[in-house]
């Protein structure tokens, strides 16, 4: 059991390093996108490389973080009826729905992704649009990486739900164990 913790720990360690270090991308997400919108509005000047900059860094984050974003529990979920579970039930959920759903579908994601990837890097993609940015094979490959981090995530929900299971939850440190919090909050 001290292995699946040490896991757990491992790639959240990762996701975490990653996500920290990609969510700054959208700060210059915002500041390219905040000069394509001056030099348009107050230059009328516009260039191309720029607005596909913006795109991309946006894209590159998005899928670069959804690791994290997993890890931190973050992603969208009907809560409700996981959010008043006990601690057991939703274990039993998050195994459940990483063996049926979400690693399945990334592999889906890693298998049907690689070919068109390793073809865009053979002849070294560049944007469609005349002027663009050149290097749109590497962010193609952040759809690999998404694949790879998500994937990984998973793997740690599932160590950590058989933790939990097993009644060994205590392993893990207190922010990668499930909240405890089960009453049900209301939206007005």
């Amino acid at each position: 059991m001290q292995a699946l913790a040490t896991l757990v720990r491992a790639i959240s360690a990762l996701n975490k390093w990653v996500g920290e270090a990609l969510s700054w991308l959208a700060l210059v997400c915002v500041l390219v996108c905040f000069t394509v919108v001056v030099q348009r509005y107050v230059f009328s000047t516009s260039t191309l490389w720029m607005q596909d900059l913006y795109v991309w860094v946006s894209g590159a984050m998005f899928t670069g973080v959804a690791g994290f974003a997993l890890m931190r529990d973050d992603h969208v979920r009907v809560d409700i009826f996981y959010r008043p579970a006990s601690v057991r039930r939703k274990a039993m959920a998050d195994l459940f729905g990483v063996a049926v759903f979400l690693l399945p579908f990334m592999y889906v994601v890693f298998h049907y992704g690689w070919p068109a990837i390793a073809r865009s890097w053979s002849y070294y993609e560049a944007s469609s649009n005349v002027g663009g940015m050149p290097g749109l094979f590497v962010l193609k490959s952040f759809i690999l990486v998404f694949a790879a981090l998500v994937g990984l995530q998973g793997i740690a929900m599932a160590a950590r739900a058989i933790l939990v299971l097993a009644g060994e939850e205590d392993r893990l440190p207190p922010h990668l164990r499930y909240a405890r919090d089960s009453h049900v909050e209301t939206a007005l």
